[in-house]
């Protein structure tokens, strides 16, 4: 609570009185802050603050914002603001600063979530405007912005928007590659997109039944060498690790005409292709194999071999040589089983009707291959050492009367040791020369 004077001039006499009250009320205060508090004066005509816990009964004031005269003996509410009018001598009450902030902090709240009668009455009216039918003009400037349901449904009928199966898509695919208006550029494009499907090995089978194959395989004879590469593309994806198709398509004569491709002259990045779509044909596949071996598939290979001064196909063919050995081998081993399956006592049976090491042997590749081993690619010299060491069986002694595959071999070891030395120095992985050393190794124990 607080007590001030008002602005008028007093006599002394009055103020005197003033100080003794804010004296007194002071000394009250610091004791009880939260009690009410009541004005009272004594016989002596002195003024005296009392705590409303005192005793006696006092009536307790409610101040307003307005100063309001505070009578003998009532009591005021603590926080309130009582001050002495020097002019008419009586006290006079009203609420205290941080009463009269909430009060006005409270009406503002109030005056902001409030709306006026005029201002409600605004409100209706611009709602029950826009509530009123639109002019015809404006329905049809809106309508103009957008398309009827029925429209976009016809629309959406007939450009077949519904999900397509693989089958049908391959369906499309096919009808627009035999259609004589597409064009080469059409063509190549239909081809990509069969090349993508095929690698799932349902929709390969279900291309072969759909003639699709067979238009792949025909292809491969087209002029134009991009047909050529893309058509071998397809062929390749769709032979791998596929069986069924693997038989399709060597009835429908595909790798006749692949090993043609090879022997005749193309460009480099068609026979890149059609080398691929011939290993995918031959892997795992004997009668294939046979029929490769049968047909001068050999040959082609050596002449490619020999022609290739880049390396870029002589890898690619060591690689297949050396997988179609390795993969008959581990039948071999596996045919010792003798609770084996019949149907593995059969494939067993076909590979032993492909003599491919003695069809190297007779080609010359016991002295091609380590051509290889001369090249500085790591790549390079893996693969023809992998493929020696599985040739090693037939090609030793034409090892051993080679004039200069003990010498390569050494040097080859001398570097290798070097690179995985200075690996070790630099803390860096060494596992790959360390594999190259132990084939370097196991082909020279070999030449003893």
């Amino acid at each position: 609570m607080q007590l001030t004077p008002s602005r008028s001039a007093a006599p002394l006499s009055s103020l005197a009185l003033f100080l003794l009250l804010c004296c007194h009320m002071t000394s009250t205060l610091s004791q009880k802050s939260d009690s009410a508090l009541a004005v009272v004066e004594n016989t002596e005509g002195e003024v005296e603050v009392m705590d409303e816990g005192d005793e006696g009964d006092f009536e307790v004031v409610q101040p307003t914002e307005e100063w309001q005269t505070l009578k003998p003996g009532q009591a005021v509410p603590a926080g309130s603001h009582v001050r002495l009018n020097l002019q008419t001598g009586q006290r006079e009450v009203r609420l205290g600063e941080e009463q009269l902030k909430y009060l006005d902090q409270e009406h503002r709240e109030t005056e902001e979530t409030s709306i006026s009668p005029e201002e409600l009455k605004r409100v209706m009216k611009k709602i029950k405007e826009d509530m009123k039918p639109e002019s015809a003009e404006h329905q049809d400037s809106v309508a103009s912005r957008f398309r009827p349901m029925e429209e976009l449904k016809r629309e959406m009928a007939e450009l077949d928007l519904l999900v397509q199966t693989d089958d049908q898509i391959m369906r499309r695919l096919l009808e627009q590659f035999n259609s004589s208006s597409s064009t080469t550029e059409q063509r190549l494009s239909i081809l990509l997109e069969l090349e993508y499907l095929v690698h799932q090995v349902d929709n390969a089978q279900n291309l072969c039944s759909m003639g699709g194959l067979q238009l792949v395989v025909e292809t491969l004879n087209s002029s134009d060498f991009r047909l050529q590469q893309s058509s071998a593309f397809v062929l390749g994806s769709a032979v791998s690790s596929n069986p069924e198709v693997q038989v399709k398509a060597m009835e429908g004569g595909a790798l006749q005409t692949l090993l043609t491709m090879l022997a005749t002259d193309q460009p480099l990045w068609v026979k890149k292709k059609v080398l691929f779509a011939v290993a995918s044909l031959l892997r795992n596949f004997p009668f294939a194999q046979r029929h490769f071996l049968s047909r001068g598939g050999l040959q082609v290979l050596s002449e490619l071999f020999r022609g290739d001064r880049g390396g870029v196909l002589r890898t690619r063919i060591v690689t297949m040589l050396y997988d179609m050995i390795s993969e008959k081998e581990l039948i071999s081993q596996a045919g010792l089983d003798p609770g084996l399956h019949a149907s593995h006592q059969e494939l067993l049976r076909q590979y032993s009707l492909v003599s491919l090491r003695e069809g190297l042997l007779e080609e010359g590749w016991c002295s091609l291959i380590p051509e290889l081993l001369d090249s500085p690619e790591h790549d390079f010299r893996e693969k023809a050492l992998r493929a020696m060491l599985a040739l090693a069986p037939v090609c030793v002694d034409q090892y051993r009367s080679h004039s200069s595959l003990k010498v390569s071999l050494l040097l080859l070891r001398e570097q290798y040791q070097d690179m995985i030395q200075s690996q070790m120095i630099l803390g860096e992985e060494n596992e790959y020369f360390e594999e190259m050393m132990d084939l370097i190794n196991a082909l020279h124990f070999k030449l003893r």
